[in-house]
């Protein structure tokens, strides 16, 4: 049994090593001086000299402050709206009898089948069509909702007892206030697990800002690193120190909310 442990302990920590590797070499490579090799074999994973220059370059020389700010804003106002829209249609689909509900929720989920860049090119042409090539709005235009969104979140309304939402209909609630007063706290797992998710895809979303924005003042932190390639001439440590400032908030972001990721004790607190 002991050895049973120590094998699976072994392989998880095989698997958790080849995930994490680019990652640390990545932060290594970031923090590495000019006279440093990075394509030396045997390769040192540890800088010799380390230093902070790499990252103080590369905040100069590029505005990152303002890929950083529209990035935050891009992926705070994404994550809201996508909370937003996907819970109000997930609750009617899972606390709602009406007809044709399981037809509608079909076809939404049918749509997580369909590829991105199936739909760029008519999405594209939405978002000229309605002048938001080049805003704030039109690189969050794609994210506002989404299939997988609902799906969740109407898996986890599901879950929610009914003797909550009948007390709270007896005690006078509208519809509209059982799902802000007790279907969503009581989902809130759910609800941060779906933020991560949209965050983190809209943080890194690089192929619809590069379509629907131009303009330097819009770019978002994958466009800013982009532009890095041409602007050194593929200085592997500044590349390096930019893609560790672009990621680092996704990191401290999970860090601050892992721990709401836990199951709800919602069901405990009624019986049956």
């Amino acid at each position: 049994m002991k050895s049973k442990v120590i094998l699976i302990y072994a392989v998880l920590g095989a698997i958790a090593l080849v995930m994490l590797f680019p990652l640390f070499w990545l932060v290594s490579t970031s923090f590495k001086s000019p006279t440093e090799d990075i394509f030396q074999f045997p390769p040192r994973f540890l800088p010799i000299q380390p230093t902070l220059d790499n990252f103080i370059k590369v905040w100069q020389t590029n505005p990152f402050g303002t890929y950083l700010f529209n990035s935050t804003l891009v992926a705070f106002l994404t994550v809201g709206l996508n909370l937003l829209f996907c819970s109000l249609a997930a609750y009617p689909l899972a606390r709602l009898d009406f007809k044709g509900k399981d037809i509608i929720f079909t076809s939404i989920v049918s749509t997580i089948m369909i590829p991105f860049q199936i739909v760029m090119i008519p999405l594209y042409i939405l978002t000229v069509q309605l002048g938001l090539r080049n805003s704030y709005l039109g690189i969050i235009f794609p994210g506002i909702a989404s299939a997988f969104g609902i799906f969740l979140l109407r898996q986890a309304f599901q879950g929610v007892p009914k003797e909550l939402e009948e007390a709270a209909r007896i005690d006078g609630c509208s519809e509209l206030g059982i799902w802000w007063f007790v279907m969503l706290p009581a989902i809130r797992p759910a609800l941060v697990t779906l933020a991560i998710f949209v965050f983190i895809g809209s943080w890194s979303d690089f192929l619809w800002p590069l379509i629907v924005v131009d303009r330097p003042e819009y770019y978002t932190l994958p466009l800013g690193v982009a532009t890095l390639a041409g602007t050194f001439v593929l200085d592997w440590r500044l590349i390096a120190a930019g893609s560790v400032i672009s990621i680092a908030p996704i990191l401290l972001l999970f860090l601050i909310v892992q721990r709401y990721i836990v199951p709800t004790e919602t069901g405990s607190g009624v019986k049956g």
